[in-house]
């Protein structure tokens, strides 16, 4: 990887939705704290993007998975909210979540504690203006529903940034961006991997995160594993530091499509079973503990009715998103994996 690339969180002069807030900053040691929680298997949830076919889904997955004698935690990571304007799903998707083990995302924070940053994504120089703009309107509207609900609100600025949880014997970061700011990019698939794609359908115009700065990350915060999601892009790529193998898994999003003529969104499945799921998509043995990312094949046809119903066409949502929610975006599962990590075999 390059020795040298510029810190894409440290943008605090740049315009609404291209800035990183000094709030939304913490340091890799605030990993080495107690790990909360600690289990055998997990499911780790992020960009769900307020898709409440996409949380039903999931639910579904876990008591399937309970049927099987496999008790699955839930861990949401940030960006449950996005396109739950309406009262009813802003509702039904926080109390869920809020009943869980979650972390915030820009989403979250800039709901419970409006800032100058607009949506707080900390957008880099190479997503277009309009993308953007588009998403501080976005965020403008989920504000105002969410200023209904002043107690959920308050929750959700009540989450923490960071968590570190613990499957088997293994410690796992759990970030919505990077290891230093919540709406950090250097674990952007764009920046893990040369692929020059991004969540906005420009070209990545983007050097990698240094290997200096990922062994320094992984060092300091005194974990196997970090579990990201911010970017909406996947990937899953492993590094040897300190004679030890290590993983950066960012699942893309729980609740939008992830590759080319798809519909399904993503989650990361963790466990000490060292068996892959029979619906992993890809995956890596880590040391004894299993990480894979699993397709959410929510109901399709009724998220895009409660999509247009809230987003109708011209709406900022749908000029941004409705294309990848039919179509996918331009990326493919050999785009969302480095390094060891393996594609299942089809």
């Amino acid at each position: 990887m390059n020795e040298a690339a510029p810190n894409l969180a440290d943008r605090s002069g740049d315009k609404p939705g291209q800035s990183c807030p000094e709030a939304y900053r913490y340091r890799p040691t605030d990993f080495r704290a107690a790990p909360s929680p600690i289990a055998e298997h997990v499911y780790i949830i992020g960009g769900l993007y307020g898709n409440l076919e996409a949380l039903h889904e999931i639910l579904r997955m876990q008591a399937a998975e309970t049927r099987r004698g496999v008790e699955i935690a839930l861990v949401f990571n940030g960006d449950h909210n996005w396109f739950n304007v309406d009262a009813a799903s802003f509702r039904e998707i926080n109390e869920t979540v809020l009943r869980h083990v979650a972390i915030r995302g820009n989403v979250e924070s800039g709901i419970a504690a409006p800032t100058d940053a607009g949506c707080g994504c900390n957008y880099p120089n190479y997503i277009n203006a309009g993308y953007v703009a588009r998403s501080n309107a976005i965020m403008g509207r989920l504000q105002a529903v969410a200023g209904e609900f002043p107690a959920l609100r308050d929750a959700l600025g009540a989450l923490p940034m960071l968590r570190t949880i613990q499957v088997g014997e293994t410690r796992i970061g759990i970030v919505h961006g990077d290891a230093e700011a919540l709406s950090g990019w250097a674990f952007a698939a764009e920046r893990l991997s040369p692929i020059g794609k991004c969540c906005s359908g420009d070209e990545a115009i983007a050097e990698l995160t240094p290997m200096d700065t990922i062994v320094r990350y992984f060092r300091e915060a005194d974990v196997r594993a970090f579990a990201s999601t911010h970017t909406c892009l996947a990937h899953a790529r492993d590094f040897e530091v300190d004679g030890r193998e290590r993983l950066i898994m960012n699942n893309g999003a729980a609740g939008l499509s992830n590759f080319a003529n798809t519909s399904f969104g993503l989650i990361t499945r963790i466990s000490v079973d060292r068996k892959a799921p029979a619906d992993s998509l890809y995956g890596i043995d880590l040391g004894g503990v299993r990480f894979d990312a699993l397709p959410v094949r929510f109901d399709q046809p009724a998220w895009i009715t409660k999509f247009l119903a809230n987003w109708p066409p011209d709406s900022p949502a749908f000029t941004s998103y409705f294309d990848r929610i039919v179509n996918g975006p331009d990326f493919d599962p050999r785009d969302a994996v480095g390094g060891r990590v393996a594609l299942a075999a089809s």
